[in-house]
């Protein structure tokens, strides 16, 4: 059994629409946003408290991608999906959506 058989790829978080493209296409007429997220945060990690910021990059396609060309910059959502590189060749990630929720 390979890796991809056997690992799970899900990745999530509450953070911040910090910067977001202009919506484009890809031949096949799927529409695709590419995204920055901004996470802030406190953990616990061995017993000691933590500040955690991160900026992540995110890509979303189909009607994911109409929902994320639609919410509000600097609100709270938790957002769902998965991690991959950024291409073939490259060792960037990039953060791919399946879901968006609000949070209250």
């Amino acid at each position: 059994m390979s890796l991809t058989e056997r690992g799970e790829n899900h990745f999530q978080c509450i953070a911040t629409l910090a910067e977001r493209e202009v919506k484009r296409y890809t031949p096949a007429g799927i529409p695709i946003v590419a995204a920055k997220l901004l996470h802030a945060s406190e953990q616990v990690e061995a017993s000691t408290r933590r500040q955690v910021e991160f900026e992540v990059a995110v890509i979303a396609a189909g009607e994911i991608a109409d929902q994320l060309e639609r919410i509000e910059m600097g609100k709270m959502f938790r957002f769902t999906g998965f991690m991959a590189r950024k291409n073939r060749n490259s060792r960037s990630l990039v953060f791919h959506l399946s879901a968006i929720e609000t949070i209250y």
